[in-house]
């Protein structure tokens, strides 16, 4: 019997137009409008007109993601009913995705913490300002190393994302990320690049947005998901 487990993705799937083909499903339109009203703006106009600029903005990359993609998984339910996933999982904001979709979290109250998710990040970001690379063909402890040899006081850098064996995601300070991509060609990285994002999501500058965060979840409702979601930590 095969069995499915839906990801559900993270910052950089975006793009201008990502709504295109949710146009011809009610339910679907019925939720991006939903989402616009507990917005107070029109995230779908955006998410399918632009400007691009407006929607990289992690405030509102955040939420478009999220609902985007339970749009399109009330479509996937109606058009395939036999499709039932085993697990559900998410890359980074994408996990509260899949707690939504498993029925943990509410519509509304997931759509608020992406929301808020994306203005605390802003703001960390504004003031700690970083970035993140991708590093592929290095394993994690070489990586590991030239994240503690490229850090300087007040420059952090380190391990932000494990995504697969050789292929590691490092954030930080702007100087601490540049010296780490470097080093990382020097050690027989096949690939060093800079990911297009203005913040060091997953590193010790998002921390004041972690204490904020955590005092927003206290306030949320957990429900018991309907399927088991796979955590990103303790997966």
């Amino acid at each position: 019997m095969t069995k499915y487990a839906f990801l559900f993705p993270g910052q950089g799937s975006q793009f201008v137009g990502m709504s295109a083909d949710l146009q011809d499903f009610p339910a679907a339109q019925a939720l991006l409008a939903r989402a616009d009203e507990l917005l107070g703006f029109s995230l779908s106009a955006l998410m399918a007109e632009g400007p691009e600029a407006r929607l990289n903005d992690t405030v509102n990359t955040q939420p478009a993601l999220f609902v985007h993609a339970l749009a399109a998984l009330t479509v996937l339910r109606a058009e395939r009913p036999d499709v039932q996933p085993a697990f559900l999982a998410g890359h980074s904001l994408g996990e509260l995705t899949a707690l939504t979709a498993a029925g943990a979290l509410s519509f509304e109250d997931g759509l608020r913490l992406v929301r808020l998710r994306g203005e605390l990040m802003k703001a960390a970001g504004e003031k700690s300002p970083g970035g993140m690379a991708a590093i592929l063909g290095l394993d994690i402890a070489t990586v590991e190393a030239i994240c503690r040899e490229a850090s300087r006081n007040g420059e952090p850098v380190q391990v932000a994302n494990d995504n697969c064996p050789g292929q590691v995601v490092i954030s930080g300070a702007d100087a601490a990320v540049s010296r780490a991509v470097e080093l990382s060609k020097m050690r027989g990285a096949r690939r060093a690049v800079r990911l297009a994002v203005s913040i060091a999501a997953h590193s010790a500058l998002m921390r004041p947005a972690q204490r904020q965060f955590n005092a927003a979840l206290e306030k949320v409702r957990l429900r018991e998901a309907q399927v088991p979601v796979i955590g990103n930590v303790s997966a």
